[in-house]
């Protein structure tokens, strides 16, 4: 197995990883009266995560786990883009 697949699987568990996260945050802010949009998830992301830190640190004084999960799961998945990319330029 390549190098290149590793990652491109790494970088693909990442993205399904960060689209459940998100999921469960909407969800999350729904189960507690919040009006998100799901039409515009994509595009609020960001939002919603950092309003379900601040509900989560208020509700409990910690934040939230999924928060953790949102952030590590994108920044692993721009991680392995960058990666591929790097290894794209210097295959030519």
């Amino acid at each position: 197995m390549s190098g290149q697949l590793v990652i491109g699987i790494v970088g693909a568990v990442a993205v399904a990883w960060f689209v459940v996260s998100t999921l469960l945050i909407y969800a999350a802010l729904r189960r507690r009266g919040m009006a998100v949009s799901f039409l515009w998830l994509r595009a609020l992301a960001p939002k919603y995560a950092h309003e379900y830190r601040a509900i989560t640190r208020r509700e409990t004084g910690r934040t939230g786990p999924l928060f953790y999960h949102w952030v590590v799961s994108i920044n692993l998945a721009l991680a392995a883009a960058i990666v591929l990319g790097v290894l794209a330029l210097l295959r030519r």
